[in-house]
């Protein structure tokens, strides 16, 4: 273990030196990488340094046991020997999940898709409160939420909501939520106070950057139309909602949120970087289950992730188990929990496989 983490420290230098390098400074896709490489590598090194300091005081322990007459010493080397052998075996396995190469995403944004499903006009109000619950999350993270395009459900609620979410590490929290939420109620419009049934479908993608997909401008097709839906006359009279279809995939985008037609062409084409990258991401998530079946982040949208049950005042996570009778906190955001619940289900999985 000593010798994979010299060796990364090793490639910490190395990174180092490189970044105070001209040449690099000046290209700036390597430099990106290079500084996301060298933050990424911060907390192995951290414990590299704290792994090598406790074999070497678990060294010096032992040789002043050997050499030393005095009772009061040698018990106080015995003390300071026990503390560090036991912190030595619990970092180990710290160690070994650090080594796990991470979620390349992990650290990017995220682009959030909730989509009223089975239940009509129930449904589609689950699908504002899933919203409001994840924009109080949000809330509670510092993120900031950016609402991209929207279609209101007809008693409330939305039929279907995209939104951004920029921050630190927001994908590698979120991610957990992609799957069908179901929930189980009494709804508003029911006069005989029956249970009903109903699902929202969330995604979560992570947020392509500008460096990740490059977009030949000669395999985008460009249409400028006249926004419709709410936002007065100069939303609907003026040419500035953007269409973007993607040639060589057919993947299409539209924009029209701003009443610029420039803000809503920088929104599409973030868009579409974003779609392209969710292609590769997805053949990588297949890698990636297909080595671990049980992996709870599998990104499967049609997999029922949880049930949000009001009459029981519960929320139940299927992939893990988990459970909360306090669903009024839940839905209004305390659901880091649940998300701390999955991460630690998932890495006991990584580490499973890893000595496996």
């Amino acid at each position: 273990m000593l010798d994979k983490l010299k060796a990364i420290y090793t490639r910490y230098k190395e990174i180092e030196e490189q970044m105070n390098d001209p040449q690099v400074t000046a290209d700036m896709k390597r430099y990106v990488k290079l500084s996301k490489d060298y933050k990424d590598l911060q907390p192995v090194v951290k414990a590299y340094h704290e792994y090598k300091g406790l074999i070497d005081t678990i060294a010096e322990c032992k040789e002043l046991l050997e050499g030393e007459k005095d009772p009061e010493l040698r018990e106080m080397a015995k003390e300071e020997l026990t503390a560090a052998q036991e912190r030595k075996d619990g970092m180990e396995d710290e160690i070994r999940l650090l080594l796990i190469p991470a979620d390349p995403t992990d650290s990017k944004n995220a682009v959030v898709e909730i989509r009223g499903g089975t239940g009509g006009d129930e449904a589609c109000i689950f699908a504002g409160d899933l919203f409001r619950m994840y924009t109080r999350f949000c809330e509670k993270k510092h993120w900031k939420v950016e609402v991209t395009d929207f279609n209101e459900g007809t008693a409330g609620g939305y039929k279907d909501i995209t939104f951004t979410v920029s921050g630190e590490g927001v994908y590698g929290l979120l991610k957990y939520e992609s799957g069908v939420h179901r929930v189980q109620r009494v709804p508003a419009t029911e006069t005989q106070g029956r249970i009903h049934t109903s699902a929202a479908g969330v995604v979560v993608l992570p947020e392509a950057e500008e460096f990740d997909v490059e977009l030949n401008p000669a395999d985008i097709k460009k249409e400028i139309f006249c926004a419709s839906g709410p936002g007065g006359q100069s939303v609907n009279t003026t040419y500035s909602a953007v269409r973007l279809t993607h040639v060589p995939t057919g993947i299409v985008v539209s924009m029209q949120d701003q009443k610029s037609q420039i803000k809503n062409m920088e929104k599409a084409m973030a868009l579409l970087r974003t779609r392209l990258y969710e292609r590769e991401y997805n053949k990588y998530m297949e890698e990636m289950s297909s080595k671990r079946k049980t992996m709870v982040a599998t990104g499967d949208r049609s997999e029922k992730v949880r049930t949000y049950n009001y009459p029981q005042s519960r929320v139940t996570d299927h992939r893990i188990g988990w459970s909360m009778h306090n669903l009024p906190a839940f839905m209004d955001g305390d659901i880091e929990e649940c998300i701390e619940a999955l991460q630690l289900a998932e890495n006991a999985e990584k580490l499973k496989a890893s000595v496996g």
